[in-house]
């Protein structure tokens, strides 16, 4: 997949301003990192976590994406060259607000899937968040 190299979320992060064209593809890439981040947010990838994101992400992108994609994502590795936080901090400019509701919402979706909330799901959400300074109206998908 396209999106699943980060590419655009890496050029934000390093100071590039986006085209008009590359701000759609940075949220696509930003919806799947969060959410590929949040199935394995408790350590404990469940299958219907896995179900739940690809499912939203078709939705939400229009593309479809395989479990490794999703697995591939998730990967700590991915995100070296800083805390995940700061790549969202880093790109929360770039996007509008029906974008991030859209983000948190279905991150929401997310974690709620498989039923067990833990500490560091709740955890997770809260950094998201706060990073995206997502706003009351947007946490409560009030934006669109």
């Amino acid at each position: 997949m396209a999106i699943a190299d980060l590419s655009n979320v890496l050029n934000i992060f390093r100071g590039k301003e986006p085209t008009d064209s590359e701000r759609e593809a940075l949220y696509k890439e930003v919806m799947l990192m969060t959410l590929a981040r949040a199935s394995s947010a408790d350590a404990a990838i469940d299958p219907v976590e896995i179900s739940t994101v690809q499912k939203i992400l078709k939705r939400e992108t229009g593309e479809s994406f395989s479990d490794a994609d999703i697995r591939l994502a998730s990967r700590p590795a991915l995100y070296q060259e800083a805390p995940f936080s700061k790549y969202l901090a880093s790109v929360r400019k770039k996007l509008d607000s029906s974008n991030r509701s859209a983000i948190v919402c279905a991150l929401a979706d997310v974690i709620r899937s498989d039923t067990q909330l833990s500490a560091l799901e709740l955890d997770f959400f809260n950094m998201v968040a706060e990073a995206l300074q997502a706003t009351p109206a947007e946490i409560a998908g009030l934006v669109r």
